[in-house]
């Protein structure tokens, strides 16, 4: 190996060796402006622990004499995930296809297609929930509504990659017979990815169960506005009963998701 090479070879290596030092330098900066804006104070969970040891001991033992009253607000809140889930798919996928480059019948609806994906997924649920409630008053239909838009942009996405990544063989193979536009896309496009889009709705649907949970804080319905309720109340041991509750939602209606998802792998 020439001396010109073994030059070579060492400044690359010391070039890499400085550049992975200013990487890492750079994270730590980062790390340390981000302590300093959230005012991390560690000390100040030490010096709190006796009001977190007192909030145990007012929820301690819960209410469960309370739990047929939360077994309503419990189905509105499962409700609102469901009707928010079904509905964000049968809207998010027209726009999918639009938005899928290998499939869009033109650029125009590609990117207006692109632009309310994107639109929708900017704007956080609770944000949604918020100009719901104003236009539709109190209740679980401004949660549902709020994740059915939300649903739209998150899905919209997911739905069109799978698309665009679907082997394009029978588009093709039908495309050339004369088959209509519809004719190939609920023949060809709709068989291909009708699995991998189930999955990621039973995804969506144990997102959104969680998400209704907050939407209630305001006022959006469910079990979410009965724990805000308790605790603005300072009823404690109803609001140990409805964080056991929400425990066993989120846990089973993640266990349930996992079930479905592995059998349709």
């Amino acid at each position: 190996m020439t001396a010109s090479a073994l030059g070579s070879r060492d400044l690359g290596g010391a070039f890499s060796l400085a550049l992975k030092t200013v990487i890492v330098l750079l994270a730590i900066a980062l790390l340390i402006q981000a302590t300093i804006v959230v005012q991390a104070r560690p000390q100040d969970l030490i010096t709190g622990a006796s009001g977190m040891a007192d909030f145990l001991r007012r929820s301690f033992p819960p209410d469960f004499a309370l739990f047929p009253t939360e077994i309503w607000p419990t189905v509105e809140t499962l409700d609102i995930a469901l009707f928010g889930t079904v509905a964000g798919v049968v809207l998010a996928l027209p726009l999918a296809v639009l938005a899928a480059s290998n499939v869009t019948p033109s650029r125009i609806l590609y990117y207006g297609a692109r632009s309310i994906i994107g639109f929708t997924r900017a704007v956080p649920d609770l944000v949604w929930a918020l100009l719901f409630v104003t236009a539709v008053g109190l209740g679980p239909f401004p949660g549902a509504l709020a994740l059915a838009v939300h649903s739209i942009g998150m899905l919209g996405r997911l739905f069109a990659e799978v698309i665009e990544q679907m082997d394009m063989a029978p588009v093709d193979a039908l495309s050339l017979t004369g088959a209509r536009r519809m004719q190939v896309f609920s023949h060809a496009v709709v068989p291909s990815v009708l699995p991998s889009l189930l999955g990621i709705a039973l995804y969506r649907l144990d997102e959104n169960i969680r998400s209704s949970l907050v939407l209630g804080f305001v006022g959006a319905g469910g079990i979410g506005f009965q724990l805000l309720t308790a605790m603005n109340l300072f009823q404690y041991r109803e609001v140990s009963l409805i964080l056991i509750i929400i425990f066993v939602i989120v846990i089973a209606a993640e266990r349930m998701s996992s079930l479905l998802r592995a059998r349709l792998g």
